[in-house]
């Protein structure tokens, strides 16, 4: 019997501008929004789902002012709280990508794991930060991870979170499988242009290299006061041999919903030996560090 796992992802707009709201309120309707989006899913019977990247909020990076501090929680906190209330009602496996200080003053842009029996897992704090405006100013805000790249044993499968910026990075993808991840998550805060042609090219590829399904996130719709570019949505899943499994929309909400066949990771690898016949020992040049 095939090993079938419903899993799902959330990409949305974040409609409400700091010029108008108070950053508490906005993160506060956009919890709601998630936690509506999140009942949807829990009828649809998805039992793996992950949220975009900093889901309450949006995407404060593309301008430089400490308020946004006031955003971050400590894991365990408020938020995480409600996640795992939710996740132990849904019998739901959910990855919560939010602002974490786990301390006065240190900042993280972190994805919480939790289990769907409700119980937290452990977190990934993004590794790969980037500082390249007008637009993404994250250096402002985010430390470097130091969790390396765990991947969490759950009730469903074993999984793996890389985020944003992180996927135009191989090593770590590489990594997380070798770990034994059966799915990486990605979620994302990326904008049409540059990045847009990369968006459904890099990701099959970790997913063909390392021979497990990838979930990609995306929000969608051009944020105020801002508006630096629109955020172009198309979250998907693809399979191991990097085909698209399913796509959401480009210019709105949306449930992404897909069934993955867990049992095609190991057909793929009996056909391409790629974990095999890796030969990390030539591989020392990796790690040197450039002049």
């Amino acid at each position: 019997m095939a090993r079938i796992v419903r899993c799902g992802l959330i990409q949305t707009t974040c409609d409400w501008s700091p010029k108008k709201y108070s950053l508490a309120d906005i993160k506060k309707k956009m919890i709601a929004k998630h936690v509506k989006l999140i009942d949807q899913a829990g009828k649809k019977k998805v039992q793996v789902l992950c949220l975009q990247e900093i889901f309450y909020g949006p995407y404060f990076c593309c301008e430089q002012d400490t308020r946004w501090y006031d955003t971050a929680e400590p894991i365990p906190g408020p938020t995480t709280k409600l996640m795992q209330k939710l996740a132990k009602k849904h019998k739901m496996v959910i990855v919560v990508p939010i602002y974490e200080t786990p301390q006065a003053g240190t900042y993280y842009n972190t994805a919480a794991v939790i289990d769907a029996d409700g119980t937290l897992l452990g977190i990934y704090r993004k590794n790969h930060i980037p500082h390249c405006g007008p637009g993404f100013f994250e250096k402002f805000y985010f430390k470097p991870g130091n969790t390396g790249y765990p991947v969490f044993k759950t009730k469903y499968g074993t999984v793996g979170v890389y985020i944003c910026y992180d996927r135009h990075f191989p090593d770590g993808a590489r990594i997380l499988g070798l770990k034994g991840a059966e799915i990486v998550f990605n979620p994302s805060a990326t904008v049409a242009g540059l990045s847009e042609y990369l968006w459904k090219l890099e990701q099959p590829a970790h997913a063909v290299a390392n021979q497990y399904f990838v979930g990609a996130i995306n929000r969608v719709g051009w944020e105020e006061p801002w508006k630096f570019g629109e955020f172009y949505g198309q979250s998907y899943f693809c399979d191991p041999r990097g085909q698209m499994v399913a796509t959401g929309p480009r210019d709105k909400d949306a449930l992404v919903v897909a069934d993955l066949d867990f049992d095609k990771i190991l057909e793929v690898r009996k056909v391409w030996q790629f974990f095999r016949d890796r030969r990390p020992d030539s591989y020392g040049e990796l790690v040197e560090q450039l002049p």
